[in-house]
C-alpha cells in the first residue's frame, strides 16, 4: 500500500494552551519505534501501516485499519504503550480532508454510516475515558507487568493536552455529528482529575458549553453540553424551564435546586417516552436514558413516597436484566433501612413490592436479584414476598 502523504501541522491559537503543541502526526510517526512498543497482541510494529491506512483513498481500507487499531491499541480500553503515540497520531490527521469520506463502521455490529471523523473522534473519546480512570490504587509498581501498565497510563496521561488542543475546534464544526463526537472528547479529557494534570481549559470550554445549551438548536447537542457541564460540577438550572422537556430533564440532573426533583419525576412519567428522545445514548451516559435520570432522581428526593409514582411507572419496563440499573436501586432507597422481620410495610413499600412481585419480566434466574433483595432485608422468594404483602 503506498504511504498517504501526511497533514503538516497546523499551529493553535488557544491561549488557554499556548505552550502546548499540537500533534504532528508525520513527527508522531517518523519518531516512533513502534517496535519498542506493544499493544493487546505484542509488539506494535504493525502500527504504523494501521495509522496510515486512516488515511487511504479507500473507505474500506480506512474502516479496517481504524477496527485494527481499536482492536489493538484500545483493546476494550486497555491502554498498552503504542496507546499514546497511537491517539496523537490520530488527534494530529483529524483536520486531514480524507477523514470527511463516509462508510460503515468496520465491525458487524456497528451498521451506522458516518464520516471517518467522526469515528476517529468516538475513538479519541474512549482513549480519554480510559486515560482518565484512576489505576493508581490497583496496579503495584514492583510488579514488572504491572510495571508497563502503570508506563502506558503514564504515558496516555501525559498526552492528554496535545489531543485537546487537535479537538477543541471540532466543537464548532458544521456536522452536528462531528461537534457531539468531539464534546464527548472533551468531556472526558476536562473530567475528574484533569485540574490536577495542569489542564487550565476547563472554565473556557464550560462557557462554551453554556452558549451551546443556551442556544435553540439540536436537542442531542443542547443535552450532551448540559450533562457535560453536570459532570464539571456547573450549576444548570438556568435551563430548568427550557421547552424542550430531554433539555430541562439534563439541567435537572446538574443542579441542586428543589425544582429539579419535580422535573425529573415528571420526565419519569412516561419512562417510554424518556427512552425514546435519543437514538443512540448520548456521550454522557450508557444504556436506557430512563436509567440516567432515575439515578438523578435518587440522588435528590428526600422520601420513597416522593420517589413512588415513578417507580411504578418504571415497573412495566422492568425485566430481571434491568435490576442493577433501575428497580434495585429503587428497593435499595426504599428500605435504606433493611426491613425488619414482622415489621410493617408503609404503603409506599407496599406498592412497589407489589408492582415487582406482578410484573414476571422481574422474575428470573438473573442472580444480581437477589443480592438487592438482601440487601433491603426482604426474602428472595416470589412466593415469600407474596406472602409478606398479605
Amino acid at each position: 500500500m503506498p504511504s498517504p502523504e501526511l497533514p503538516a501541522r497546523t499551529p493553535t491559537s488557544a491561549a488557554a494552551l499556548a505552550a502546548v503543541a499540537p500533534p504532528d502526526p508525520a513527527a508522531v510517526l517518523a519518531g516512533t519505534d513502534w517496535a519498542a512498543l506493544d499493544h493487546a497482541y505484542g509488539p506494535a510494529e504493525s502500527t504504523a501501516e494501521d495509522l496510515l491506512g486512516l488515511l487511504d483513498e479507500d473507505p474500506e481500507v480506512q474502516a479496517g485499519s481504524l477496527g485494527a487499531l481499536e482492536m489493538s491499541v484500545l483493546h476494550q480500553g486497555s491502554l498498552y504503550t503504542a496507546t499514546a503515540p497511537a491517539a496523537l497520531f490520530i488527534a494530529g490527521i483529524l483536520s486531514d480532508p480524507r477523514t470527511l469520506v463516509a462508510h460503515e463502521g468496520f465491525f458487524p455490529w456497528d451498521d451506522r454510516v458516518r464520516p471517518l471523523r467522526v469515528a476517529l473522534l468516538e475513538w479519541l473519546g474512549e482513549f480519554a475515558h480510559s486515560a482518565g480512570l484512576d489505576r493508581e490504587e490497583w496496579i503495584d509498581p514492583d510488579d514488572p507487568e504491572e510495571a508497563g501498565v502503570l508506563a502506558a497510563v503514564t504515558a496516555c496521561q501525559a498526552v492528554r493536552p496535545q489531543v485537546l488542543v487537535a479537538v477543541r475546534p471540532f466543537l464548532d464544526d458544521a456536522d452536528p455529528g462531528v461537534r457531539e463526537a468531539a464534546l464527548g472528547v472533551v468531556t472526558h479529557l476536562l473530567g475528574a482529575g484533569a485540574e490536577a494534570d495542569g489542564f487550565a481549559a476547563r472554565q473556557a470550554a464550560a462557557d462554551r458549553l453554556e452558549h451551546i445549551a443556551r442556544t435553540p438548536g439540536g436537542r442531542r447537542e443542547r443535552a450532551a453540553a448540559l450533562l457535560t457541564l453536570a459532570q464539571w460540577g456547573r450549576d444548570t438550572a438556568a435551563q430548568l424551564d427550557d421547552p424542550d422537556p430531554a433539555v430541562r430533564t439534563c439541567a435537572a440532573l446538574g443542579t441542586a435546586d428543589p425544582a429539579a426533583v419535580e422535573v425529573l419525576l415528571a420526565a419519569l412519567a412516561d419512562p417510554a417516552v424518556v427512552d425514546g428522545w435519543f437514538d443512540e445514548p448520548l456521550p454522557q451516559t450508557d444504556g436506557w436514558f430512563r436509567f440516567t435520570v432515575l439515578h438523578g432522581l435518587l440522588d435528590r428526593a428526600d422520601s420513597f413516597e416522593r420517589v413512588l409514582p415513578a417507580a411504578l411507572a418504571l415497573v412495566p419496563r422492568s425485566s430481571q436484566y434491568t435490576v442493577d440499573r433501575e428497580w434495585g436501586p429503587l428497593l435499595a432507597f426504599a428500605f435504606a433501612e433493611p426491613h425488619a422481620p414482622e415489621a410493617p410495610l408503609t404503603p409506599a413499600q407496599h406498592a412497589f413490592l407489589a408492582a415487582l412481585v406482578d410484573h414476571d419480566p422481574c422474575w428470573g434466574r438473573i442472580g444480581n436479584r437477589d443480592v438487592w433483595l438482601r440487601g433491603a432485608g426482604l426474602p428472595t422468594s416470589r412466593e415469600d414476598l407474596r406472602a409478606l404483602l398479605r
